[in-house]
């Protein structure tokens, strides 16, 4: 249970029996892959304590100051954890991340009666043709060709009683597809227009075609993030005779709604990916949930047979047994890579691919 940093602290010297139980930089290699974290921490707000004093895995309340003047109180777990799906700096602070985002208020459906069938009038019909009134529901379901039954089928476990019972307008529930991949959320007029499972539809697009652990092009992929990642695929071209102009593996289980991921550099003659990882502007990139999402990125890349080497550039710390530490793309880097290559393949194997 979460307490105080003064009560956390007392507690700490009675256990250790010292005045000090954390030295000043005991984990400073921890929190400073954190610098936006290290910036909002003030000893002064927090007895007296320095931010290095702290275990990151301590449950203790601290007091956080962000840069716009916002004071909150949150533990280091919860410090940690806040980079998700935003990339926004604001995210690092609630108020800030709240006043970004807003409020949205949800729009309400009239009520306007029902269809001899049960289902609710549809307003956009009635606004149309106020006298038309037939059945939105019913005609969207003979037009797909699908009866009521087989709709409550299609939807996941926890949303067949609602589907069941729903109009058809606006609301939006969850799906399963017949694959089990992880369930989705979509209205039933999206799911009647034939716009299903994500996963399988951008399996369709490119990973169908290829079998697990093949490396392909995908038009999926995105594009570089920074200059750093072209400038290191062009020195290694210069070092190793390999393709590198693949952009995507092909995996076994879903990497969000894919079936494929991106790595930054793929080698394909030695399945062996590249990452190139930094904080980034904001110090949100590859720190928090998104590293664990990088975990999840190479289990699933090492599940398929192939091995994984990330550059942690920064304050970055590896994650793998094959990552290497640096500042930026060097002659160094790349030499400093391509052993870390000999050493997962093979010394020989790599120098039968050396220029």
């Amino acid at each position: 249970m979460p307490e105080s940093v003064e009560l956390w602290w007392a507690r700490r010297q009675w256990s250790k029996g010292v005045d000090v139980p954390y030295a000043v930089g005991t984990y400073r290699t921890d929190w400073s892959r954190y610098p936006v974290l290290v910036r909002q921490y003030h000893p002064d707000l927090n007895h007296g304590i320095v931010l290095s004093q702290v275990p990151p895995a301590a449950e203790v309340y601290l007091v956080w100051e962000c840069d716009a003047g916002h004071r909150f109180v949150a533990t280091p777990e919860e410090q940690r954890s806040r980079p998700g799906g935003s990339r926004r700096r604001s995210t690092w602070c609630p108020e800030c991340s709240t006043l970004a985002t807003g409020r949205r208020i949800p729009r309400a459906v009239p009520d306007l009666g029902m269809h001899v069938c049960g289902h609710l009038r549809d307003p956009r019909r009635i606004e149309s043709d106020p006298d038309d009134d037939r059945c939105f529901l019913c005609r969207r379901l003979d037009r797909s060709h699908i009866t009521r039954e087989q709709l409550v089928s299609m939807a996941a476990p926890r949303s067949r009683v609602a589907v069941s019972a729903a109009n058809g307008i606006g609301g939006r529930f969850a799906w399963q597809c017949e694959y089990g991949h992880p369930s989705y959320e979509a209205t039933i007029e999206r799911i009647l227009s034939g716009r299903r499972c994500p996963v399988c539809r951008h399996a369709r697009a490119g990973a169908d075609a290829v079998p697990v652990g093949e490396a392909f092009i995908s038009q999926w992929a995105p594009k570089p993030a920074s200059a750093a990642e072209p400038e290191l695929r062009r020195r290694l071209a210069e070092e190793l005779d390999v393709d590198l102009g693949q952009n995507a593996v092909r995996v076994a289980r879903p990497f969000f709604s894919h079936l494929e991921v991106w790595p930054d550099i793929i080698i394909p003659e030695l399945r062996i990916a590249i990452e190139y990882d930094t904080t980034g502007r904001d110090g949100l990139e590859h720190v928090g949930r998104r590293e664990e999402t990088d975990r999840k990125k190479d289990r699933l890349l090492r599940a398929a047979g192939w091995e994984v080497v990330r550059v942690r550039c920064g304050k970055l710390q590896p994650i793998g047994p094959y990552d290497v530490t640096a500042s930026g793309v060097t002659a160094a880097l790349v030499e400093r890579l391509v052993e870390r290559l000999g050493e997962v393949r093979g010394p020989l194997i790599v120098d039968a691919y050396r220029r």
